[in-house]
């Protein structure tokens, strides 16, 4: 519990961030860890709630009152040990979890919740450094073999799972390097990718192989899905090499905007963009990248894709960048007796806000014009929500200068030509259908295979696709031996 008058005494302590006018000057990662000392403040906040709703807040359910304790007491060595006992990858979840369980914080009902993302950043960070983080090789091996389709957090997080239970694990990954939407979906001023590749060879170690540039499925994939494969593998060849199979790729179907003038060159899906830059910063050769220099850019969509548009926007140089969501704009602050502890709807602004970005809500496009297929202006207007229905607000519509437009709305479903392959049911919203509970946990309906994160449960956070990587690794780990010590 920390110190027990200490949420008392201290306030919220927050991780330092390099000033927007430098920071964009650059993709490298901004925001500095705690240090010790400030740490053992936040984690003396941590108070003795009699109910931690934070371990629920949390999808992996991470044990943070212990942790938070052990950060107080300066017992660091105990403290990965907790924080790794329920979550594999903490360097990714304590730079781009949003924090739900922050936000089921008890303190957080009248006051500033404890830093618990931050304290597991400073966590993970001190332990590679200290070097605790060392691979946890099987002291006995099954002879079953397990395919994975897909690296992302989810695959990677099965991997290490049945690695550890002693399983030969093979990944597989349609793209040229390991990381799924980890590698590029998010920017590397948020994640930069060397902590990737430090877990990858952690997990070579203990026995994962990886294989990119491999394509498992049949048919053509659509353009805007990244694919570099230069081998496809059937998925029945797959279930005659291996003992079980998971696919676990991401949810990378975009939703598109119907509207006149989508045609005209400018106009891109934010996953066309965004993995362009990683791939430069990579040290690739793009000739034909699609850059923001120097254009007025309009992000459609206020998740965090279209944040991460904005900042990578104004890295390359933009002239201007608009930001328009469809819905009203939220609350400033939430109604904390009505919601907690469950995660609030309330306006967020990213740190790619603060870099410079004009944004906007309740406005819905409705047509792009342009010169010699070429995007030139954006025609919108505002609208109403009304018994949960969009109306237009009359007279309302306007225009704005628009050289690259760039669709950040969601994700809809995984790609078609995967799931189509492999023949698995698919729920309402062509998602993999498998339960999460039960004998048939993260089963298909196909014999050998199992599903995990957003393709089964569609577009979500990188920490619910670690935790559903876990609970399938222990269904896998059951159906090969009969039972699993692996733990949830």
């Amino acid at each position: 519990m920390g110190k027990a008058t200490g949420f008392l005494e201290f306030e919220r302590q927050h991780e330092a961030y390099e000033a927007p006018l430098t920071r964009v000057k650059h993709y490298k990662e901004f925001v500095a860890a705690l240090s010790d000392a400030d740490a053992k403040i936040q984690g003396a906040r941590c108070m003795d709630c009699g109910i931690p709703f934070c371990n629920n807040g949390c999808p992996v359910n991470n044990i943070i009152p212990d942790f938070n304790d052990l950060v107080f007491h300066q017992d660091w060595k105990n403290a990965i040990e907790v924080l790794h006992s329920t979550n594999n990858f903490p360097e990714f979840t304590g730079r781009i979890c949003p924090a739900p369980c922050e936000a089921a914080c008890t303190l957080g009902i009248n006051n500033d919740p404890v830093g618990i993302k931050s304290i597991e950043h400073a966590i993970i960070d001190k332990a590679w450094s200290e070097g605790w983080v060392a691979p946890q090789v099987a002291k006995h091996k099954t002879g079953k073999k397990v395919a994975v389709v897909g690296s992302g957090p989810a695959g990677l997080a099965t991997a290490q799972q049945l690695a550890r239970a002693g399983h030969d694990v093979t990944v597989f990954e349609k793209n040229d390097r390991i990381g799924g939407l980890l590698r590029y979906g998010i920017p590397d001023f948020k994640l930069e990718k060397w902590l990737i590749d430090r877990r990858m060879r952690q997990m070579e170690a203990e026995g994962v192989t990886f294989r990119t540039n491999v394509f498992i499925g049949k048919g053509e994939l659509p353009a805007y899905i990244g694919n570099t494969a230069r081998e496809t593998v059937s998925p029945d060849e797959l279930k005659e090499q291996f003992d079980a199979v998971v696919i676990a790729g991401g949810s990378e179907t975009p939703r598109d905007l119907p509207v006149p003038g989508r045609e005209l060159e400018g106009v891109y899906y934010a996953m066309d963009f965004l993995p362009q830059q990683n791939k430069v910063n990579a040290g690739d050769k793009l000739p034909n990248q699609l850059l923001a220099k120097g254009k007025h850019v309009v992000v459609i969509g206020g998740g965090d894709t279209g944040s991460d548009c904005v900042g990578t926007s104004n890295r390359h140089g933009a002239k201007s960048v608009t930001q328009f969501e469809l819905l009203p704009q939220p609350p400033e602050a939430e109604n904390k007796p009505l919601v907690w502890p469950y995660w609030p709807v309330k306006l967020r602004t990213s740190s790619s806000h603060e870099e410079g970005c004009s944004r906007d809500w309740a406005v819905a496009t409705k047509r792009l014009e342009g010169k010699n297929g070429k995007v030139e202006k954006l025609i919108a207007a505002r609208v109403e929500w009304k018994d949960g229905k969009m109306i237009e607000v009359p007279d309302s519509e306007f225009e704005m200068k628009a050289d690259l437009v760039l669709l950040a709305m969601g994700f809809t479903q995984p790609v078609s030509p995967v799931l189509e392959a492999f023949g698995v049911d698919k729920d309402a919203r062509g998602n993999v259908r498998a339960a999460t509970e039960g004998d048939k946990a993260y089963y298909t309906s196909v014999d050998k295979v199992f599903t995990a994160g957003d393709m089964r449960r569609g577009q979500s956070l990188v920490v619910w696709a670690i935790r559903e990587g876990r609970q399938c690794a222990r269904s896998v780990d059951a159906y090969l031996m009969g039972s699993t010590e692996l733990p949830r």
